[in-house]
């Protein structure tokens, strides 16, 4: 599902979801599809649902965000060990 749909069907609220479409651009993730997982009128819960989905499958792109949000465009956050100066 396109996120411009899913703001539609679940307007004002928070969804846990999968990307399933993705991609890098300028050092953002961009998600162009998902599949909702669940939906949440409260963050936290969410948040605890997130957490939830993370913990069984580690290796899955899960992510929960508002619907109030225009696109899903997020800050690449790169991790590592630096190598030698």
């Amino acid at each position: 599902m396109r996120w411009d749909e899913v703001r539609e069907q679940f307007p004002n609220e928070w969804i846990v979801c999968e990307a399933l479409k993705s991609r890098l651009e300028e050092g953002y993730w961009l998600v162009d599809e998902v599949a909702v997982i669940d939906r949440f009128d409260d963050s936290a819960v969410a948040m605890k649902r997130y957490y939830e989905l993370h913990r069984a499958q580690p290796y899955r792109e899960y992510g929960f965000f508002h619907t109030s949000r225009e696109k899903l465009r997020l800050r690449e956050k790169w991790a590592g060990v630096r190598g030698p100066r």
